[in-house]
């Protein structure tokens, strides 16, 4: 899958969130000043190319929809950082923001238990 670019991004996320929008829907979630309707119109058009948005045609009026969940693209784009900057490993990964961050021990318990829970899932499915 290919990365978004910071403005393709944006224009996605509003996407996702309103699940259908007209290009005048879209301009309207951008806060003051907002930018042309070419502008996203043109990022609009990338988008299409790129097949992470479709859109119906209703007279010359366009609704768009997107073609990737966030959680899709989060999860691809989440394992192109693993892949880049840590080699693969999501081990590796972990302990940098365990490392790098100022977690709290609520958070650090939270995330323990996401693993443990991971581990019973799959030695259950592995029994």
């Amino acid at each position: 899958m290919k990365d978004l670019t910071k403005a393709e991004e944006q224009v996605m996320k509003y996407l996702w969130k309103l699940e259908k929008a007209f290009l005048k829907d879209i301009v309207e979630q951008f806060p003051e000043p907002k930018p042309a309707y070419t502008t996203i119109s043109t990022v609009i058009r990338t988008l299409v190319t790129k097949k992470f948005i479709s859109f119906n045609v209703y007279g010359r009026i366009k609704e768009y929809y997107p073609l990737i969940s966030k959680e899709q693209y989060f999860k691809s784009h989440f394992k192109g950082v693993v892949k880049n900057f840590f080699s693969g490993s999501v081990s590796k990964f972990a302990l940098f923001f365990t490392k790098d961050e100022d977690l709290n021990v609520s958070e650090l318990e939270e995330m323990k238990q996401l693993i443990e829970d991971k581990i019973e899932l799959l030695k259950k499915q592995n029994e």
